[in-house]
């Protein structure tokens, strides 16, 4: 499986450079040359699998630089029991007496965030590339975060010889746990600072980063380069794919669908990353009916979907979802060019119309073409918080504010369209990991004012029968190891004073 750049760049890349670079060299992102192909009666084997030998199987049909056994080795370090459980990504049943709903929950790793699945594995996809590619420099992961990235790939790259990791946060912008998890950080090659603005000001500032040649050369010279942690390297996203595969498996498994039967897909995304991956799933052979984007109140991608035009020319709201607080969706691009017939004239110059004047249109036929499995919908911070208690009052379920998100769009999407298609919802963070938030929503509004987190982690811990994870357990009483807050122009030169000093 070779790569190319949704830019138009002729050369072809391999797997292992494409993850080690990050980002194509044109500014584009790679894709794969061709996607590959399940048919159904292999989902029928994956019903029969652990998660990992699933994991395996659909990663070698994207890694062709790696082995079978390099990936089973990998993936079994990657989702060990001690850190995962006995199962990564299990789905569970809403409601017992209910076929209809079913919970994807991708939050039981070490951070308690979906992002644990790609970024427990992508370090030893990182290090494998760089010596099949015979690289000689130290590679510098750098992320920007808007909340669950951040600490995922500071606890996966954490004292990996021959890589060093800078986070970029927004300073107002994530949750207490979510800050508190990231400046308290171990390891001698991690770094957190926290950013003046929103997530769009960090990852813009780690874009203009990634497009500056001469810094990179000057990097290059003292036997350092870039690579990136985000979803914008194939080697997080890839990752994401197998949840969505694996998922299918089970329901064949638990005979809740006959195989080959289409369900639908309930995402709640910011980035467009985690949605994509499902696109890809659905494209490999994963029978889907629709794909239902969910949005907060940052709602770029839910009037996108609905009119064909992307404007992050508006208002920014923080809001009680921050993880998808995203006016500029990175991962968008992958999918146009696809939708487009690989048309890298189009996406590069709808890319540079964004860039230059903060928007752009597509044509109707991509638009059509998007709407065939794309639905979209928002839901604002009230009706997150009253989604939450329906959830909990319905199923005996607690979900996060994302989770929730989802919920919500989906009910009003059900309503208009009577659509009885059986739905799995993606459930991103545990709800231990918003516990102000939901604790409100759950106990009334303002119950949290007043109250510590580790008060609100106990009393939803003992109301959910959830355990409180060890990475969320005495967040406050651990010391600030990262302290540092600049502006968005300071980003580079943060980067260095700690590469090349």
């Amino acid at each position: 499986m070779e790569y190319i750049s949704t830019r138009g760049d002729q050369t072809r890349y391999s797997s292992a450079q494409v993850i080690k670079q990050g980002i194509a060299p044109d500014g584009g992102l790679f894709v794969p040359e061709q996607i590959p192909r399940l048919d159904i009666s292999q989902f029928k084997d994956m019903a029969g699998q652990r998660y990992q030998d699933r994991a395996v199987q659909i990663l070698s049909m994207y890694l062709s630089d790696y082995s079978k056994d390099e990936l089973q080795t990998m993936v079994e370090a990657a989702y060990d029991e001690e850190k995962f459980g006995e199962h990564p990504a299990p789905l569970v049943q809403i409601n017992k007496y209910c076929d209809q709903e079913y919970m994807l929950e991708l939050w039981h790793g070490p951070t308690a965030a979906f992002k644990d699945i790609a970024l427990q594995l992508l370090p030893h996809l990182m290090k494998a590339a760089v010596e099949k590619t015979g690289e000689q420099a130290d590679i510098c992961i750098l992320t920007a975060t808007s909340g669950d990235t951040g600490k995922a790939a500071l606890e996966g790259f954490r004292d990996v010889d021959g890589t060093s990791v800078v986070v970029f946060y927004p300073a107002e912008g994530v949750s207490t746990a979510q800050k508190l998890q990231m400046i308290t950080q171990e390891g001698k090659n991690c770094y957190v600072v926290a950013v003046e603005g929103s997530f769009d000001d960090t990852q813009n500032g780690v874009k203009t980063i990634f497009g500056n040649d001469t810094f990179k050369e000057a990097l290059r010279s003292k036997g350092k380069i870039l690579s990136s942690a985000n979803s914008i390297n194939w080697g997080r996203l890839v990752p994401q794919i197998v949840y969505y595969c694996s998922a299918y498996a089970d329901l064949i498994k638990s005979e809740k669908i006959e195989p080959g039967e289409a369900i639908n897909l309930v995402v709640p995304t910011g980035n467009f990353g985690n949605i994509l991956a499902a696109w890809y799933a659905h494209k490999m052979g994963m029978p889907v009916h629709k794909l239902i984007c969910a949005s907060n109140r940052n709602k770029v991608l839910s009037d996108f979907v609905r009119n064909g035009h992307y404007d992050r020319r508006r208002d920014f709201f923080a809001t009680n979802s921050p993880s998808m607080d995203i006016l500029v969706s990175s991962n968008l691009e992958r999918l146009l060019f696809e939708l487009t017939d690989r048309n890298s004239d189009k996406v590069s110059e709808w890319m540079q119309a964004l860039s230059e004047t903060g928007h752009y249109q597509i044509d109707q036929q991509t638009l059509k073409k998007m709407q065939a499995v794309f639905v979209g919908g928002f839901a604002d911070e009230k009706g997150t918080l009253k989604t939450i208690s329906n959830v909990y009052d319905r199923t005996d379920h607690v979900i996060d504010t994302h989770t929730a998100v989802g919920f919500n769009v989906y009910g009003r999407y059900a309503a208009r369209s009577k659509d009885a298609t059986k739905t799995i919802f993606v459930s991103t963070a545990s709800p231990l990991k918003f516990s102000d938030a939901v604790c409100d929503a759950i106990f009334g509004n303002g119950y949290s004012n007043g109250r510590s987190d580790k008060v609100l982690l106990e009393e939803l811990s003992k109301e959910s029968g959830l355990e409180i994870p060890e990475t969320l357990r005495d967040l406050s009483q651990k010391p600030v190891l990262h302290d540092e807050k600049i502006t968005p122009d300071m980003m580079q030169a943060f980067v260095v004073s700690i590469l090349l000093s």
